[in-house]
């Protein structure tokens, strides 16, 4: 049995879908958010040369959960459409994919390989890579998870059952 929630009741009123600008504009916007609190973290918690980029890493491996954790739980919510699309293009493609940065892991792995620091600068790509992959499927199992029990939560209510009707009614 399928809950129909509020957003999914606004994303299936007729009407035209958001215009490509809108949707461009609001991956800039979270772009822009999520770039700056990546610059202010990065400056904040500088590594000195030559060691292991930790602020990078933690950065990258959070907004890698982070990124699991919102896509799996959009895609099991409904369809990609109405406001599950402008929070996937806003908060997914915007902020983390702002927060969250190739360019300096690879200046980074650059810098260590370049500058005398070989093994970890290997040790740095390699483990970034396979933790980063790791933490994303930790976010996509939590999300699995919390959805799963969303679900069963109004059947699992024992003698609820008209007071869980009741509340489904209330949010179609």
């Amino acid at each position: 049995m399928e809950t129909v929630t509020t957003e999914d009741a606004a994303d299936r009123k007729p009407g035209r879908p958001a215009p490509m600008w809108a949707l461009a504009l609001l991956v800039a916007a979270g772009g822009c958010i999520g770039t700056l609190a990546r610059a202010l973290l990065e400056s904040t918690f500088a590594t000195p040369h030559g060691h292991l980029p930790v602020t990078t890493l933690l950065i990258n491996l959070v907004g890698s959960l982070i990124l699991g954790m919102l896509l799996e739980g959009l895609a099991r919510t409904g369809d990609d459409v109405g406001v599950r699309k402008a929070v996937r293009l806003g908060v997914g493609t915007g902020v983390m994919g702002g927060f969250t940065t190739y360019s300096t892991f690879m200046v980074e792995i650059d810098r260590l390989i370049g500058g005398g620091s070989a093994a970890l600068g290997l040790i740095y790509a390699v483990g970034s890579v396979v933790a980063g992959v790791l933490c994303a499927v930790a976010g996509i199992t939590v999300a699995r998870r919390a959805v799963s029990r969303l679900e069963r939560r109004p059947e699992s209510s024992g003698s609820a059952g008209s007071a869980g009707s009741k509340g489904q009614g209330a949010r179609r």
